[in-house]
């Protein structure tokens, strides 16, 4: 099993930066594709980004060329770089791990964070 924490979250005006963390437990965290999603008040839970075992990254079509993910499989660690937010990304963002190789259509996911929120300002 894996537990999941997300931290980074926090307010920012549009066209800024922020990056979110993601720490994971356990010495099987290499073994795990990772994703990010997020949801916004009002609407269904959406893949913003993911990572596979080997690196290969898939994105969601709304963040890309604007969001990138990453993980440092020696930290335990996935996260989330976002460039230019906009006031749309406005969401708590959640990271999630899965073993399956549906990762990469955004399905599969076993374990969930308890999310962060991102609040970005027009």
């Amino acid at each position: 099993q894996v537990q999941l924490v997300e931290s980074g979250g926090g307010s920012v005006q549009a066209g800024g930066s922020l990056r979110l963390s993601c720490a994971a437990s356990g010495r099987t965290f290499r073994t795990y594709a990772m994703g990010w999603f997020r949801q916004a008040p009002g609407k269904e839970r959406e893949f913003v980004a993911g990572i596979g075992w080997s690196g290969t990254t898939r994105y969601g079509d709304s963040v890309q060329g604007r969001f990138t993910i990453s993980r440092d499989n020696a930290k335990n660690t996935v996260y989330l770089q976002m460039n230019s937010l906009k006031a749309e990304d406005t969401a708590v963002y959640y990271c999630a791990a899965t073993r399956t190789s549906a990762w990469q259509k955004g399905e599969g996911y076993d374990y969930w964070g308890q999310g962060t929120q991102v609040i970005v300002s027009s």
